[in-house]
């Protein structure tokens, strides 16, 4: 009689979910990046991207998203957490009706699909509890009627925990858990403004190169090669460490095409073969900035950005190599799961009004759906990289860095004065003198010479042997010879061509 009944509440219970799948069908809480935010495509992994997932918004919009989609679980979901919001993201992601969407896709929701395991061993020892006890306790039939225990043993007791045990406990996991996720997320923002000092400093270091430039005797092809291959050698780094962060199994093969695309053949081959490919990449954009024809001391500038994209470079290997330390997560692990197992034990008391305590069944399943979850968020949070919209990032700064460069000085309409030689060093081409090259509205400093110190009454011939020591002090230094108009020189060179 007892499994007549149970067999009738099983049944009655599939039909209500079934009802209520039903209902949610239409819905979907895990949503791709949105494509009104990709822009221009420039990569031909971004091409293949939009093409598998051209549905969907950066907010997770259920009303906007008819068709149910079978998102996977574990690994390959993360692609689609990789979102990049705009203004309409955000107005929606502030909609007063947000929880409703949200609570009718919670069955479709990435972090939940993971901890399907987990949840079904805890809702498996609630079951077997309430059957248990059933068993050996005696039970009350749909009907009302009690009904004496199937199994009569004085070794088989019901069983239960005091509820109190767990209230003490509580606070402790709680403090874990908090860490952990606090932790998690640290580590997610670090890496998030590591990819944005890359966004900041690759716009700058290709401004300044842009802006620097010295056009004095090169040509507007030159000037195009020059600071073209400037702002492809900045993409090359961000798309190495793009790929030097992502998993091989991913990212290989796009890597290669990109590289090869827009980068000359033998620059991509060297790259490609690099042992440490980012390293390759800031070496030759090292080289770039170094040729370009400017000033020793803004190319010194224009390098401190180098230095700024190997710190944020060092930081994100850090994180990607250094995980929370392993025995914390474990220890969290092993208590969060032990905690949630033995829940049901107290919950059955807690639950005496319902009928024959089935209502802690759903309840220890909810419980176990939410801890589970923190400890879920913190565990994919960890690892940043893999759910960071960092082909979106390399994708932004291939645009802005060659669309930086196509500009040139005096295309606003206003005229521009050539570029203010820093050191008579610098003016002239071949044998022309330091005052022919100064351009028309700077004119050269005159030498100063000094004026020649009051000496003291002494000897004819001692007074004539000290003035001509003192002119020839006076005498101004032996002009250098002027550098080849347009010719950029190392710190090294200028001192030692410099030097009287």
């Amino acid at each position: 009689l007892i499994f007549q009944h149970l067999i009738t509440i099983m049944i009655r219970l599939a039909n209500i979910l079934l009802f209520v799948a039903t209902l949610i069908s239409v819905t979907n809480g895990f949503v791709a990046p949105s494509p009104r935010i990709r822009g221009v495509v420039s990569s031909r992994s971004t091409q293949l991207y939009n093409a598998e997932n051209d549905t969907g918004t950066g907010w997770d919009s259920f009303r906007e998203i008819r068709t149910s989609k079978n998102i996977p679980s574990g690994e390959e979901q993360r692609k689609f957490r990789r979102t990049v919001y705009t203004h309409d993201d955000w107005r929606k992601h502030r909609s007063q009706d947000r929880f409703i969407f949200y609570l009718s896709a919670i069955f479709k929701s990435g972090v939940y699909k993971n901890l399907g395991g987990e949840v079904g061993v805890v809702t498996a020892v609630a079951t077997f509890v309430f059957l248990y006890n059933m068993a050996v306790g005696g039970y009350t039939d749909l009907e009302g009627v009690q009904h004496s225990a199937l199994i009569s043993s004085a070794f088989l007791p019901k069983i239960g925990l005091p509820l109190s045990a767990f209230t003490l406990t509580s606070p402790s996991l709680g403090l874990l858990l908090v860490f952990r996720t606090n932790t998690s997320y640290q580590r997610w923002d670090e890496a998030r403004k590591n990819w944005g000092m890359n966004i900041n400093h690759t716009r700058d270091l290709v401004r300044m190169a842009n802006t620097y430039y010295d056009n004095t005797g090169v040509s507007p092809q030159q000037r195009e090669e020059d600071l073209n291959h400037v702002a492809l050698c900045t993409w090359a780094f961000v798309r190495a460490m793009k790929r030097h962060l992502s998993p091989e199994k991913e990212d290989e093969s796009v890597f290669r095409v990109e590289m090869f695309e827009k980068l000359p053949e033998q620059q991509a081959q060297m790259i490609i073969d690099a042992a440490h490919r980012p390293n390759r990449a800031l070496q030759d954009l090292s080289y770039a900035i170094d040729d370009l024809p400017m000033h020793f001391m803004r190319k010194n500038e224009i390098h401190r950005a180098v230095t700024i994209f190997e710190d944020d470079l060092g930081s994100s290997e850090r994180l990607l190599t250094s995980p929370v330390p392993v025995f914390y997560s474990r220890h969290l692990a092993r208590f969060l799961a032990v905690w949630l197992l033995l829940l049901p034990l107290a919950l059955y008391d807690a639950f005496a009004s319902s009928w024959n305590h089935i209502a802690m069944i759903p309840a220890a399943a909810v419980i176990s759906v939410f801890l589970f979850g923190i400890e879920e968020l913190g565990t994919q949070l960890e690892e940043p990289f893999t759910i960071l919209p960092m082909q979106a990032f390399c994708d932004k700064i291939y645009n802005w860095c060659m669309e930086i460069v196509s500009w040139l000085p005096g295309d606003n309409g206003r005229s521009m004065r050539p570029i203010k030689p820093e050191h008579a060093f610098f003016l002239g081409a071949g044998g022309a003198s330091a005052a022919a090259a100064t351009p028309s509205y700077q004119q050269a400093p005159p030498v100063e010479k000094s004026p020649a110190p009051t000496l003291p009454d002494v000897d004819a011939s001692l007074r004539e042997e000290l003035d001509k020591k003192i002119a020839l002090e006076a005498q101004p230094a032996a002009p250098v010879a002027p550098a080849a108009v347009g010719q950029g020189l190392s710190f090294a060179e200028f001192c030692k061509k410099g030097s009287p």
